[in-house]
């Protein structure tokens, strides 16, 4: 049920994804469906890259993931932003009593793995949070950051493999992409999506980047 809501919530936030048709075979084919993109969908892509400021990024001095708060802590029970995450994109999860994930299989889509274990799982945010510091989230206040971190709601969180994540760090999308190529396309939708509404500029290299990876996307 939770990766069913899953989907139906990624379709209306990205407007990225064709309708499933037919059962599929196996877990990877049916992973697939969700990264097509629709023409109508890439155009308001471009658009979006279109409207973003272009600019020099920003100083790393001062930056800290403190000054980000990414995962709020335990609260009489209350979960984690990263356990929320982990419940949402996971299939059949279960958890114990205080909400952390005990049992799950959780797909990454940036290699193609699925994870049986959460210890080789991480939440990555999209839209790095050192590079957000960079692109114009040094100048917000505390609460729009820590807003940013948490954000459930934009494609900014997003369960990944440990190794992906490490390999991915702060980098954006000029100096790293997916190892599957079939995600460039729901990646680089994801990033304009997530700087569209936070606001946030591009680099100049960080544009030709989004939009080569948009020439991936299916019409």
């Amino acid at each position: 049920m939770i990766f069913l809501r899953r989907t139906a919530h990624v379709a209306v936030l990205t407007l990225v994804l064709t309708p499933i048709t037919s059962a599929l075979a196996t877990p990877q084919a049916a992973a697939e469906p969700r990264e097509r993109s629709s023409a109508e969908a890439t155009a308001l892509a471009r658009r979006m890259l279109a409207q973003l400021k272009v600019a020099r990024p920003l100083s790393i001095r001062g930056y800290s993931r403190e000054r980000f708060q990414p995962r709020s802590a335990h609260r009489k029970g209350r979960c984690s932003t990263r356990e929320l995450v982990l419940a949402r994109d996971g299939r059949n999860v279960r958890r114990d009593a205080a909400c952390h994930p005990v049992k799950g299989l959780w797909y990454s889509p940036y290699d193609g793995k699925w994870l049986k274990s959460e210890k080789y799982v991480d939440v990555d945010h999209v839209v790095p949070l050192a590079y957000a510091w960079r692109s114009g989230a040094k100048r917000w206040s505390q609460a729009k950051r820590r807003a940013f971190a948490n954000d459930l709601i934009r494609p900014e969180l997003l369960t990944v493999s440990h190794s992906a994540n490490i390999a991915k760090g702060g980098k954006g999308p000029q100096g790293w992409r997916p190892q599957r190529r079939a995600h460039w396309c729901r990646y680089a939708t994801s990033w304009i999506t997530v700087k569209r509404h936070y606001r946030l500029f591009v680099t100049r290299k960080e544009k030709v980047a989004l939009l080569n990876m948009l020439r991936t996307c299916r019409s």
